[in-house]
């Protein structure tokens, strides 16, 4: 891998692993919109991608929003998606099942337009 893609994949939150991409979060619940805000980075510098929904974070229902808008907005089921780590927090850990290069390939052009969010 070239410096430039190091460099670039180090930006994105994203990471192959057994299964799949892991994809770095961090949710906010009840928001005016559901919609996928940018990219950001976390205090301690790691990327993230920063997403609103209009859900309450009660009874798993910001989750599930969470789940649905990245399905859509990625073109793949829902049952693809996981929350793995983070669940009653706003930074959640999810995994996208499938062919780990391909997913980090496509999850990658979609996010390299996305204006960060913070400025990061």
């Amino acid at each position: 891998m070239s410096t430039e893609a190091t460099a670039e994949a180090a930006a994105l939150p994203f990471a192959q692993v057994a299964g799949g991409v892991r994809v770095r979060v961090r949710l906010t619940p009840r928001a005016r919109d559901s919609r996928v805000l940018g990219l950001a980075r976390d205090a301690d510098g790691r990327p993230e991608l920063r997403v609103h929904v209009t859900e309450a974070p009660e009874d798993g229902r910001a989750n599930r929003a969470l789940v649905r808008l990245l399905a859509t907005t990625w073109r793949l089921p829902k049952s693809a998606i996981r929350i793995v780590g983070g669940t009653t927090d706003r930074r959640k850990t999810v995994v996208v099942d499938g062919d780990g290069a391909d997913l980090l390939t496509r999850l990658s052009q979609w996010a390299t337009p996305l204006v960060p969010a913070d400025g990061a």
